[in-house]
């Protein structure tokens, strides 16, 4: 992380950019933090900094976690199982056997994420 100051980056912003491409750069005025400069390597970088930052998909994750704690859904581990052996009912076998676990309050089920 490298800081600077606000004169610096008004003078030459095209190679703060450059440099925040790499690192952040930390705006400083009068000696003191002021903002940060956040530079974006690729198209990509710049797509999962949005996503990231967009509190409508922030919300869907909570949401789809929480879902997961409670017991439902299907664990990646399952979807692979069931992705390999290609079969639409081994995947409502696992979704069922899941809800089962759920019901049953199963103490495997709740220490996982």
């Amino acid at each position: 992380m490298k800081s600077v100051a606000l004169s610096e980056v008004k003078d030459d912003l095209s190679r703060y950019l450059r440099i925040a491409a790499d690192e952040e750069v930390i705006i400083t005025r009068h000696g003191k933090a002021a903002g940060i400069l956040i530079g974006f390597a690729s198209e990509d970088d710049w797509f999962d900094y949005r996503l990231e930052n967009d509190p409508r998909f922030t919300r869907r994750i909570e949401s789809a976690r929480a879902s997961l704690r409670a017991g439902h859904g299907i664990r990646f581990e399952d979807l692979e199982e069931i992705n390999h052996k290609g079969s639409s009912q081994q995947a409502a076998s696992v979704a069922h056997r899941d809800r089962a676990r759920s019901k049953r309050g199963s103490s495997v089920r709740r220490g996982r994420r």
